[in-house]
């Protein structure tokens, strides 16, 4: 089974330096590889280096790529000026999320532009299904999954900046947060973007495939002063979930619509068309719809996924996401509630195996850089 999972250009390294491989989407990727407490601090004190090279990256050539791709996020792509990235969402007919992604509009050094779109690993293969027939009927637009073919690498930390600084030639700390430029990384070329998953300031990368390792062992020797260390997924996601940034599967499902995740910044509904525009336009503003809070609970124990969530004698929601907070040092969850239960200070109780526990809700973020 392990050999039927797919692998990064990484994987031999993070086998070879300690990382405890799980498949995680059908792919063999380091869950930690000391500690996840270990690896989340380090992030939040200095720097962190992740491979991210199972996110789907799908790139769109065309002069019907920009009108393609507006018809199908729930955000505008019309006006992203070369350069930017967008937080969107893709919506079924319903208004359910298919996928949150992040839509870049790029130059290239040869003066050309092109559209990427970067979708969760799990959801690839549907996106890519959902996309192709409407590719096939949009005009002059080719869609290429570069998946395969390049590696995705994430720096984030306090000293992520000047670490880079030392492996490319772009000016990061004049680029806007959600920009993105071709430049040097290390001894090759890549795509250089101000994004991150983590609640800190950094960068991402996408580089070839074959260049991955030695970017990766660069940074590596970049970052050893810092005591920068690689990290897994396990800190990767009380990382996310610290900043209360939502993980598909959990807080995004085809169930669940932008205006109860909180996401009603990431939804254009004026002048334009999508699948599930109407569906969403029709229960905006609706007070009767779950909402997704956070909680915060000074007992030990941490209310896990599918915990219910009571709000005096009545289940009012459940929880989707719950960890130890190693930043806090308490355990923290979100959750969605009715929204009689969704104020900011209430109290509520989680069911953790049978056994009740007091939450207070609290605002999102959990955790804020300075």
């Amino acid at each position: 089974m392990a050999d039927a999972l797919l692998k990064t250009p990484l994987h031999d390294w993070h086998s070879a330096h300690g990382g405890r491989m799980v498949d995680f989407a059908g792919w063999s990727m380091p869950v930690q590889y000391t500690s996840i407490v270990a690896e989340h601090l380090a992030t939040r004190d200095v720097c962190g280096l992740f491979d991210i090279s199972h996110m789907g990256r799908l790139r769109f050539d065309g002069a019907a790529a920009v009108r393609l791709l507006d018809g199908l996020l729930t955000r505008r792509v019309d006006n992203i000026p070369l350069g930017r990235i967008r937080y969107s969402l893709m919506t079924n007919d319903a208004g359910g999320v298919l996928d949150d992604v992040l839509i870049y509009r790029i130059a290239e050094p040869s003066g050309a532009d092109y559209c990427l779109l970067v979708v969760n690993a799990g959801n690839r293969q549907k996106i890519v299904d959902w996309i192709t027939p409407r590719v096939a009927a949009a005009g002059p637009v080719t869609m290429t999954d570069l998946t395969l073919t390049t590696a995705m690498i994430a720096v984030q930390g306090p000293a992520a900046l000047k670490i880079m600084s030392h492996l490319t030639d772009v000016e990061l700390s004049a680029m806007k947060y959600y920009s993105a430029v071709h430049g040097q990384v290390a001894s090759t070329t890549g795509l250089i973007s101000r994004t991150g998953y983590t609640g800190e300031d950094g960068v991402e990368l996408i580089v070839s495939a074959a260049d991955a390792p030695t970017v990766w062992e660069s940074l590596l020797v970049a970052g050893s002063e810092a005591h920068a260390v690689p990290v897994g997924l396990g800190a990767r996601d009380t990382l996310r979930l610290e900043a209360a940034m939502p993980l598909y599967g959990h807080e995004l499902t085809e169930e669940i619509t932008p205006y109860q995740a909180g996401l009603d910044f990431a939804v254009d509904l004026e002048g334009r068309q999508f699948p599930g525009r109407d569906a969403l336009a029709a229960i905006h503003g609706d007070a009767n719809l779950l909402r997704r809070v956070g909680l915060e609970s000074a007992g030990g124990r941490v209310p896990r996924e599918g915990c219910p969530v009571l709000w005096g004698d009545k289940q009012v929601g459940q929880v989707t996401s719950g960890t130890f907070s190693p930043t806090l040092d308490a355990p923290i969850a979100m959750a969605y509630v009715a929204t009689a239960a969704a104020a900011v200070g209430g109290e509520v109780i989680v069911d953790i195996r049978g056994r009740p526990q007091s939450a207070r809700v609290v605002k999102l973020p959990f955790y804020t850089r300075k």
